[in-house]
């Protein structure tokens, strides 16, 4: 039976939502309200913080993707959060301005091949300055912000793009039941170098498994993942 999700209001904007076959929202036992609290009050210190201290960095990036060619400083995108509610998502632009009209004819070469999603080794739309924001993860670092206001969380599954959450079978569904974050195992696992099933699995397990020490390692093992730049596009 399809499930039409209740669209989420937040900042008094009615924000649309995807539709939904039935989301396993939780494992058997549920998160307790300890770890669900403490991981909301970590996600507003961490990020508060990281904002600020990060300010002149954001800066210094802003003004190299402006310059490259003169295009938007960054790259908003509708993603899938929990339960399917749709949200703006935040990244420094790392690729040409008409990138998405371009990615149709770059299908063929899609390194995930017969799979939801869409990863490219060499992707000729990124654009140099891009390239190095890509390797460092530093084009990921905006969406701070939403992690700042509660669409996303520090560890999390990694949120969807619309057009991929409509093509999910019951089994993927399962990750739209928690909000999505920065980090999460696969990310600390090889990145895009695993299959988008590879990916769905270890969201499971962490939506099965999480607690706040699993929250703390994640973030913490995400450090010398994203120096080494492994699975990074």
């Amino acid at each position: 039976m399809t499930a039409v999700l209740t669209t989420a209001t937040q900042f008094r904007t009615t924000l649309p939502t995807v539709q939904l076959l039935p989301v396993y929202l939780r494992s058997t036992a549920g998160p307790s309200t300890a770890y669900l609290t403490a991981k909301r009050i970590a996600d507003i210190v961490i990020a508060s913080v990281m904002l600020v201290v990060l300010a002149p960095m954001f800066l210094i990036v802003s003004l190299c993707v402006k310059f490259t060619d003169g295009g938007p400083v960054f790259f908003r995108q509708k993603r899938v959060g929990r339960n399917g509610r749709v949200f703006d998502f935040y990244k420094f632009r790392s690729m040409v301005m008409d990138a998405e009209a371009k990615k149709a004819e770059l299908m063929r070469k899609n390194k995930h091949a017969n799979s939801i999603t869409f990863k490219m080794c060499r992707d000729p739309r990124v654009t140099w300055v891009g390239r190095i924001l890509r390797k460092t993860s530093v084009d990921e670092l905006p969406q701070l912000w939403n992690v700042l206001t509660g669409e996303m969380t520090l560890v999390g599954p990694r949120p969807a793009v619309v057009s991929e959450v409509e093509r999910y079978n019951l089994r993927e569904r399962k990750r739209l039941g928690v909000t999505p974050g920065l980090t999460c195992i696969w990310q600390v696992s090889g990145r895009a170098d695993l299959d988008f099933q590879q990916q769905v699995e270890l969201d499971i397990r962490y939506i099965r498994e999480r607690d706040f020490w699993m929250d703390i390692r994640l973030i913490v093992l995400t450090v010398p993942a994203v120096l080494s730049g492994k699975g990074a596009y």
